[in-house]
């Protein structure tokens, strides 16, 4: 069983900056991609950013392409979500996923475990 925990989650007025940190520990696999997803109030959850943990690649929606920047460190178990430029609709509760393998996909469905979520509340 692989156990995510986020952190870094606050408020923040428009065009700052946060960063988001999501540790995985449990039986974790070097074939692996962590995703970040996020669910506004009424909304489903949607796909933000995926790394994929061999090889490093980055996928990201267009919405926070060029604003959000996902990185992982191996040696700690953890990935990351620096997030500049931050916007009023970017106001969610972040999750952080995992999935075995390596093929990224862009739905919750595909992503068999998950962190608490962390709130991200931007001002205007």
């Amino acid at each position: 069983q692989v156990q995510l925990v986020e952190s870094g989650g606050g408020l923040v007025q428009a065009g700052g900056s946060l960063i988001l940190s999501c540790t995985a520990s449990g039986r974790t696999f070097s074939s692996t991609v962590m995703g970040w997803f996020r669910q506004a109030p009424g909304k489903g959850r949607e796909f933000v950013a995926a790394i994929r943990w061999s090889g490093g690649s980055t996928y990201y929606a267009d919405s926070v392409k060029g604003r959000f920047t996902i990185s992982g460190d191996n040696a700690k178990n953890t990935v990351y979500l620096r997030m500049n430029s931050l916007k009023p609709e970017d106001t969610a509760v972040y999750y952080c996923a995992a999935r075995p393998g390596v093929v990224v996909h862009r739905v919750p469905d595909a992503y068999d475990h998950w962190g608490q979520g962390t709130q991200v509340t931007v001002s205007s």
